[in-house]
């Protein structure tokens, strides 16, 4: 019994295990077991493609090249297991069709598959496309040949010198993948004929020959730069591939190659070598090598550089990130497929039925990689395949649906009939089901266009209780499909027959839209364009154009048939304003005519002035259009340029825009969808403004009626901008993730930053996710922002990316170049900035030498920073005479060398070296006023800023000066008038004190100078310092003073002592005492001065620190009670015994002193003797 138990489990487990087998085996009705592939042979050789399907047998094998049946001949043979045989392959020059791509297609009874795409391609190689060029160069110089050559496979390339083999990598000799060959330090040995070699399987083929020709350098080489003579180019390369960026760079010393990323990220060492001397060489390519490259060439031991880039885009085939599921659905319900795919460029997506392209329609819709099929039929049971393409291959992904028919559903309603009612209506008729009619709930009533394709399909749903309904929303003079469905509980029932019926036709919507230009002053040249089925709402059997003048209101009428769309006007008025306008008629009658239209005729003396150009308007969208002209074939070397206006219909024009005479296109953004706009373009030239063209063009609607409320779609993200030249940036940027496998258009926008003129911006069209946008202006800062269009939508900008244009190498060298002597052996060199605009200079190189040492090629080089424009040339060798030449260099590159400048330097012992002072400095006040004169217009505005800063500055510490004179100069009389009574005062507060005070300056412990500044007295703590040699003449302007008899002193008050002052031979001296007298301001020392006394009182003659001061004997006795500390006499070194002064005063040569003592000057010297 456990035995059978234990059996039993086992088979459950076995049903377990297979059940998940059962999908597998139903989904592997049909399949592949081996597929063709690429496929390469020589001529005359045969090729087999292989192909080996599975599934329910009979399984039928055909093949298709390029989407067309492939037939059985003699060449051409179907084997028993599928593959294909192609004897004596033929190459396409003998005019055969065997290659091209290839595709295997598998049916049995429940569909159809194709295989993967193969390509067969026959071997062969051209002639060259690109042959070398000859060349002559100095010795020591880089030589450069080229070739290139079109092969399949890519041939290898190897060079010959004089029909020997070049060795392909030496020291000096390096031969690219690419077919370049470099040879660096070229000798006279190298000199010879060069020709190129391509070898594939297909043979080998010579290039014509190139004559290098090597001359001797007979002077030494200048010290040059480094210049990059063969930068990188952008390259688009498959997976897997070799990538090779070539960097081929010049100068003196030889500059050192180095590679980077833009991206700042690291290199791939694994993958990344450099060959020769400096280019880059990527093996194996994969997305993340994709980026930009900077190659830098820089001189050995300086950072001098310059920069070159190219952009990688590597390239990779469409590979699956969702595969589409088989689905099992009922009749009349609703199936989804989801595919998606990944790859570079993105992949398109295609769906196939039993190996078929669909087509959307009423039913079968395609949103982006999705698959909807509404009201699945029988017919709709199939095998669905997902084909993921892009330009570097393709792959597949197979579904099936499977349609499940229910037996107690309603049967199809019967006998559906249309009839026409008008232009946009027609009535439906129909009886209802033979089967359980008394079970349908409601009908489905499903109409579309019957022209053209993918057209969509609409539904109406309407009660059980009526059979008829009329469909009134439909465009006049067309054909529509209809069919009805009946609905109960449990399910729809299938399709009635399909009927078709035409609607009437109506008159015209809209009249055509003129096109109006003149060839002569006498005619106007009409044109128009047919109006669409939609807009004509059936045939145009006649056209009516209407003429007269502006100032006239006689109409002129002509009738024409409808299908003539030109009409030439002759015989009228020069320099007359014409209105125009056209009308177009059906069978029905005419429909409204168009709104008037303007043209004035040519001056009749405007017979040399350009013609109207040709202008075709193209809408790209709801509110761009794209204007396409060309200017008339015998006017384009004479035209300077174009002037563009337009308007919107019923408003008045903006400023005209002014374009280049190169300029072929033009897109006008910011339009309002379904308007009118008029458009008038003219050229012009040295003659005067040529004839102009007139047309009219109408902006389509965004969204259709039904969809009105769809919102639009998200914008590009992830925007980033590359510079990859001076003119021109790379950018690049990903769609939303919506708009995998749908078809998707961008609109570019690109201006410089803070621009003005709206009419300069610059709008490009692209497809790719990606785009080099050329032409831009060297070292400017541009602005860049990408729009998405899809199915009539547009998305907002995208985010703004800024990115500048890398500055151009100066081709201009510095302009006024002169050389000053400014001494014996100095000079002074200055320049300006090279003329030329937007240019960024970082540095300047000065070469000089005298004329022998130029001779021999001996310069001396200087360098400066790009902001200066002065440069000075030391230890010149007296009479010489030397050459200076000045280049501007940049980070892209060197420009040329200014024209040699001489100076000639004076020889030593001659009349100007006896003068050189005055002649030096003459001539340095010339060369920097020279040299200011170059400064830029930054650096003067700098230099103005700072002295009108430092003016006023100064100016302010006048005013507060010349206001603190004032005020003490206010004080000094009330303070003198109280100087009695302050005498036995004591001491004010620290609060209390006045701006007065400050006049009461401390003694400090070891040194005093006179406060007023006037004698050179100068005291000490030892005593005062005297002067090393009495100067009397330093005395003479005061004999006046000197020669005034002094009057009697009176006493002394509380018996201080009192001696005489006189000039220079009396001394003051402090000594520090024990003891302290009150009325001590300061603990320093007593104060000296009357009290309210300053260097700007009243009791100075003059003003300022400088002046004359004297004391009478009133004033000098109220000095003395005005001191603190006891003054003491002191004669000839001797003092009062027991006294312990702290003033000093030591009388010498008193006999050299007037009769009077008691007259007391005081005088104010220019001398002051340090201590």
């Amino acid at each position: 019994m456990a035995s059978f138990k234990r059996r039993i489990f086992q088979r459950q487990l076995c049903l377990i295990a297979l059940i998940p087998l059962s999908g597998i085996l139903a989904f592997s009705e049909l399949f592949f077991v081996r597929e063709p592939h690429d496929l390469m042979v020589l001529p005359g050789e045969s090729a087999l493609l292989d192909c080996h399907a599975r599934g329910e047998v009979p399984i039928a094998i055909g093949w298709l090249r390029n989407g067309a049946k492939v037939e059985d001949d003699e060449r051409v043979r179907l084997l028993p297991n599928g593959s294909l045989q192609i004897s004596q392959v033929e190459s396409s020059t003998a005019g055969t069709v065997d290659a091209g791509v290839y595709q295997c297609l598998a049916q049995n009874q429940y569909g159809a598959i194709l295989s993967q795409k193969s390509r067969l391609t026959v071997a062969g190689i051209s002639t060259f496309v690109r042959q070398p060029s000859p060349a002559m160069l100095m010795e020591g110089s880089v030589a450069r040949f080229s070739c290139k050559v079109t092969a399949h496979p890519p041939a290898a390339i190897t060079w010959e010198l004089n029909e020997a083999p070049v060795p392909p990598l030496t020291d000096r000799i390096t031969v690219l993948p690419s077919g370049v060959l470099q040879i660096h330090g070229v000798e006279a040995g190298d000199s010879g004929k060069y020709r190129c070699v391509a070898t594939n399987i297909a043979g080998r083929r010579w290039s014509t020959e190139a004559m290098l020709t090597v001359k001797p350098v007979l002077l030494s080489r200048l010290v040059l730069g480094p210049h990059i003579i063969a930068g990188p180019q952008n390259l688009t390369l498959s997976l897997h591939a070799t990538a090779v960026l070539e960097c081929l760079a010049t100068g003196q010393p030889r500059p050192i190659v180095s590679w980077s990323r833009a991206d700042h990220k690291p290199m791939d060492v694994f993958s990344t070598r450099v060959l020769g001397a400096g280019n880059l060489i990527i093996t194996d390519v994969r997305p993340r090598h994709a980026g930009v490259y900077v190659c830098r060439a820089t001189t050995p031991g300086t950072r001098n550089y310059t920069v070159a880039m190219a952009n990688l885009t590597v390239l990779a085939p469409p590979s699956l990130v969702q595969w589409p599921e088989s689905l099992t659905r009922p009749r009349a319900g609703t199936a989804r497929f989801s595919c998606q795919a990944e790859g570079v460029p993105q992949p398109s997506i295609t769906w196939l039925k039993n190996g078929a392209e669909i087509h959307s329609n009423g039913r079968i819709k395609m949103y982006s990689s999705k698959l909807v099929i509404n009201q699945i039929t029988p017919e709709d049971d199939a095998i669905y395949q997902c084909l993921a393409e892009n330009e570097r291959g393709s792959v597949l992904a197979t579904a099936r649906l499977i349609v499940v028919l229910s037996e107690d559903r309603p049967s199809a309603p019967r006998d559906v009939r249309a009839d026409t009612v008008s232009s946009s209506a027609i009535l439906l008729a129909w009886d209802r089901p033979l089967y359980n009619a008394d079970r349908v709930i409601a009908y489905s009533v499903h109409y579309m266009n019957s022209e053209g394709m993918n057209n969509e399909e609409y539904q109406v749903v309407i009660g059980n209780d009526t059979t008829r309904y009329i469909i009134d929303d439909l465009e006049a003079a067309h054909n529509y499909t209809f069919y009805i469905v009946a609905y109960m509980p449990n399910g729809a029932s299938r399709m009635s027959d399909h009927v078709i019926q035409r609607t009437l036709e109506d008159v015209p919507l809209h009249a055509p839209e003129l096109n109006l230009l003149s060839r002569s002053p006498t005619d106007i040249q009409v044109s128009w364009q047919p109006l669409t089925a939609k807009l004509s709402r059936g045939r145009v059997s006649a056209y009516r154009l209407s003429l007269r003048t502006a100032t006239d209101g006689t109409v002129t009428q002509l009738e024409l048939p409808g299908d003539q769309t030109q009409r030439l006007l002759e015989g009228l008025q020069p320099d007359t304003l014409y209105l125009l306008r056209v009308a177009a008629a059906t069978s029905v009658g005419w429909g409204e005519p168009s709104a008037w239209t303007s043209h004035r005729t040519p001056p009749a003396s405007s017979t040399n002035v350009p013609l109207a150009p040709l202008l075709q308007l193209e809408p790209l969208n709801c509110t761009t259009m794209l204007l396409r002209w060309q200017p008339h074939a015998g006017d384009a070397a004479r035209v300077l340029g174009f002037w563009l206006s337009y308007r919107q219909e019923g408003q008045t024009a903006g400023p005209p825009v002014q374009l280049r005479a190169q300029d072929s296109q033009y897109t006008i953004e910011g339009l309002d969808p379904r308007r009118k706009y008029h458009i008038k373009l003219l050229a012009y030239s040295i003659a005067g403004d040529g004839y102009q063209a007139d047309q009219t063009a109408s902006t389509p609607g965004c969204v259709s009626v039904r969809d009105r409320m769809v919102p639009p779609p998200p914008p590009p993200h992830r925007l980033h901008a590359t510079a990859n030249s001076s003119t021109a940036v790379y950018l690049r940027w990903d769609p939303p993730a919506f708009t995998v496998g749908q078809a998707v258009s961008y609109t570019v926008r690109c201006h410089p930053v803070g621009l003005q003129n709206a009419s300069l911006v610059l709008y490009l069209q692209t497809t790719e996710r990606g785009l080099l946008i050329r032409g831009l202006e060297s070292n400017t800062k541009y602005e860049f922002a990408v729009r998405l269009h899809v199915e009539q939508l547009a998305s907002p900008w995208s985010a703004v990316a800024f990115q500048s244009t890398l500055p151009e190498a100066p081709t201009l060298p510095p302009s006024s170049v002169k050389v000053t002597l400014i001494e014996s052996d100095t000079a002074l060199v200055s320049w300006k900035q090279p003329e030329e605009p937007n240019l960024a200079v970082t540095r300047y190189t000065i070469l000089y030498a005298s004329r022998q040492a130029w001779v021999a090629g001996e310069w001396q080089v200087l360098q400066r920073e790009g902001t200066n424009t002065m440069a000075l040339l030391e230890n010149l060798l007296p009479g010489s005479v030397y050459l200076v030449r000045i280049s501007a260099s940049n980070q892209v590159g060197d420009g040329p060398f200014s024209s040699e400048v001489e100076l000639a330097v004076l020889p030593m012992g001659s009349q100007a070296g006896q003068n050189s002072g005055r002649y030096d400095s003459a001539a340095l006040a010339k060369a920097f006023s020279d040299g200011f004169f170059y400064m830029d217009q930054k650096s003067m505005m700098g230099i103005v800023v700072g002295v009108s800063i430092a003016l006023g500055c100064i100016l302010i510490c006048a005013l507060i000066l010349l206001y603190k004179s004032k005020s003490r100069k206010f004080f000094a009389p009330k303070m003198a008038r109280q100087g009695s009574s302050l005498q036995n005062a004591p001491p004010p507060r620290a609060e209390e004190q006045t701006d007065g005070a400050e006049a009461l300056v401390p003694a400090t412990a070891h040194n005093f100078v006179d406060a007023k500044g006037g004698t050179d007295m100068m005291v000490n703590s030892s005593g005062p310092v005297k002067p090393s040699r009495p100067r009397r003449n330093m005395w003479w302007s005061f004999s006046n003073d000197g020669k005034q008899k002094h009057r009697k002193e009176p006493t002394q008050k509380r018996g201080y002592s009192r001696c005489s002052y006189q000039l220079a031979t009396t001394f003051l001296r402090y000594e520090q005492g024990s003891s302290s007298y009150p009325g001590r301001n300061t603990p320093t020392g007593p104060g000296f001065g009357r009290l309210g006394e300053t260097e700007g009182s009243q009791g100075s003659e003059g003003t300022g620190d400088s002046g004359h001061y004297s004391h009478d004997e009133a004033d000098l006795a109220n000095m003395a009670d005005a001191q603190p500390l006891p003054l003491g006499v002191k004669a000839a070194g001797a003092c009062s015994e027991g006294e312990q002064p702290h003033l000093v005063v030591e009388m010498e040569n008193l006999t050299k002193m007037a009769a009077q003592p008691s007259q007391q000057s005081l005088h104010a010297t220019d001398q002051v003797h340090p201590l």
